[in-house]
């Protein structure tokens, strides 16, 4: 079979890390840094918790010739030094996507960068396509942790452009992979702890339905169990620490809640997105753990948060999750947001009731030593003498000044 021409400016790299997945693509790319560039490939594998992705992918790459393998379990720093932080701030891009994908590209960075630094690597390389978001994730924060770093992005680069271009390389290169790649499922996933997200094939029509079987995590509300799950929720300063008066740590309560959530339907959406490069894309995620922490928070925010402090807040979300999204987690805005979202949170610790139901998360109860609410003020019986009601005639006057002037005109 004649071998498949791939132009590439070929450079001169002796060793390179690879973010390795050990999916089709990866196992391409691993090979044709092998061949392009003669140069040892290290692969770098961060266990994010997606479960039985991992040991194959070290299988992978043994067989594809590398002698150096490095698999990281990176769950709980994940969880606690950029989940929790990022769920502080309740962010939603575009007020419905939680940031999933977009929050562990800058870890991966982080340990592709420690990693080439340790090994003495000249360069880094990854799977991201030139169409997507992910590309400019990983690279904008590689920049800003090493500005010297040297970045290979195949997709950029050659002209295996297809599946088909791919699968023949792959059997060209004798590259092992299971045949139900031929017929895989018609989209793309990417896993970890807080989310499993689809998209591309069939999903780029957006008035098809995905298909059920799609769905890996997350019951639908029809297989649901009819009886509710009825949970305790404790928070400090904002992040979650306990269950049900039970103390885990932090990959372990956002597991244990994305089992709970799952379980009864909670976290699956379907929407279109406007990427970062310019296009719209449509994308289907299940974030059950994600979604109980989110309602949770806001729940015992709404006690314990001052009322100019809680809406400056909610109106500098968009612009974090715009931050996050486009793959700056690493820039000084976003760290400058972090402080103030993180002050504002050293008093939100308190416990929150929840009931999951049906894809619903219901808000039970909520209480805090740290708790605001005042019943005496908000009372509809006797006001006790905390609040005279005739007051509120002189605040209406004063503020009704502009509207009676504009109406006059």
């Amino acid at each position: 079979m004649r071998q498949l021409e791939v132009k590439v400016k070929k450079k001169s790299y002796k060793r390179i890390v690879l973010a390795y997945s050990g999916g089709l693509d990866t196992s391409v790319i691993l090979k044709w840094l092998q061949n392009e560039y003669n140069a040892e490939v290290i692969t770098y594998t961060a266990d994010l918790g997606q479960k039985d992705e991992i040991q194959p992918a070290k299988k992978r790459a043994v067989k594809l010739g590398c002698k150096k393998i490095v698999l990281d379990d990176v769950k709980e720093e994940f969880v606690s030094k950029f989940v929790f932080p990022m769920l502080r701030a309740n962010p939603m891009y575009e007020e419905q996507y939680l940031l999933g994908t977009a929050i562990a590209r800058p870890l991966i960075s982080q340990k592709l960068i420690e990693t080439a630094k340790k090994y003495k690597a000249d360069a880094i390389a990854h799977g991201s396509t030139g169409k997507g978001n992910d590309q400019i994730r990983f690279e904008l924060s590689a920049y800003a942790i090493n500005p010297k770093i040297k970045i290979i992005a195949p997709w950029r680069e050659w002209n295996l452009n297809s599946r088909t271009k791919l699968l023949n390389y792959a059997k060209q290169n004798k590259i092992d992979f299971p045949s139900s790649k031929k017929n895989e499922p018609p989209y793309s996933m990417d896993a970890n702890l807080l989310h499993i997200s689809y998209e591309g094939k069939i999903l780029e029509d957006p008035w098809k339905s995905p298909p059920e079987n799609m769905w890996t995590w997350v019951n639908s509300v029809q297989k649901a169990p009819n009886k509710p799950t009825d949970i305790i929720i404790e928070f400090q300063k904002g992040d979650p620490i306990k269950i049900n008066s039970k103390k885990y740590s932090p990959a372990t309560i956002l597991e244990k809640l994305n089992n709970l959530g799952a379980k009864n339907g909670v976290g699956r959406i379907d929407i279109v997105e406007n990427r970062y490069i310019g296009m719209k894309s449509r994308g289907c995620y299940e974030t059950p753990g994600g979604t109980i922490i989110l309602m949770a928070r806001r729940a015992l925010e709404g006690i314990t948060v001052d009322k100019e402090l809680l809406h400056m807040k909610q109106e500098l979300m968009p612009k974090y999750a715009k931050l996050i999204y486009n793959g700056y987690w690493w820039s000084p805005e976003r760290n400058a947001l972090q402080g103030l979202i993180n002050e504002s949170q050293n008093k939100v610790s308190g416990h929150v009731k929840l009931r999951l139901i049906k894809g619903n998360v219901i808000i039970l109860g909520r209480k805090s030593e740290n708790s605001i609410y005042n019943a005496d003020l908000s009372t509809f019986e006797d006001d006790m003498g905390e609040y005279n009601q005739k007051d509120a005639e002189g605040f209406i006057k004063l503020n009704a000044l502009r509207l009676k002037s504009l109406a006059k005109k």
